[in-house]
């Protein structure tokens, strides 16, 4: 008996003990709860400054720079695979993504030409070959040939497909189109 009465009461003890224990509160709240008192605790001084600490730590920036090259090299990896060239070409029959793609970059390509251009190297370079007693002779004979003409050709199914040409083709088409019937009328 005297076992009986031991388990009864370790039995009781057990249960008194896990009734009048407290609730376990985390497991109660939710993802809402949990997000605004995050928010909040990142609001403060304190949240402020070990954010701080953080960016300001040697191994995190290390990090960074690595996650930075990692996508500096998934960005090359897309932007020259097949899939990345397939994307350009299809992107770019859009006439008006090409032009403003095309004026975007317009003003940096003037700036490297210009660049050039007062580079005095270049100019001499430039100068030798055109000052060139001979050149004169090769150019004729070059604007002559087959090979020329047909690099001509390329240069002008280029030009006349460059989308940048073909928005301005189309706007000077339909002032001459919107003039003509003004002139009809």
């Amino acid at each position: 008996m005297s076992k009986a009465k031991t388990l009864l009461i370790s039995c009781f003890v057990v249960l008194s003990v896990t009734a009048c224990a407290p609730k376990d509160q985390a497991a109660d709240m939710d993802y809402d709860q949990t997000k605004k008192m995050v928010v909040d605790i990142l609001k403060t001084d304190d949240g402020k400054k070990a954010i701080k600490e953080i960016l300001n730590d040697d191994a995190m920036n290390e990090a960074l720079v690595i996650d930075q090259n990692a996508i500096k090299g998934t960005i090359e990896k897309t932007l020259t695979s097949k899939k990345g060239a397939e994307f350009w070409k299809t992107i770019f029959e859009d006439s008006k993504f090409a032009e403003s793609f095309a004026k975007t970059l317009q003003p940096e390509h003037e700036k490297i030409i210009k660049k050039l251009m007062k580079d005095p190297d270049y100019q001499k370079s430039f100068m030798q070959i055109l000052q060139d007693p001979g050149m004169d002779k090769k150019y004729y004979e070059l604007v002559k040939s087959q090979k020329f003409r047909s690099y001509l050709e390329d240069v002008i199914t280029e030009t006349l497909s460059s989308p940048l040409f073909k928005k301005q083709f189309e706007d000077e088409l339909k002032k001459a189109a919107s003039s003509s019937e003004k002139e009809s009328q």
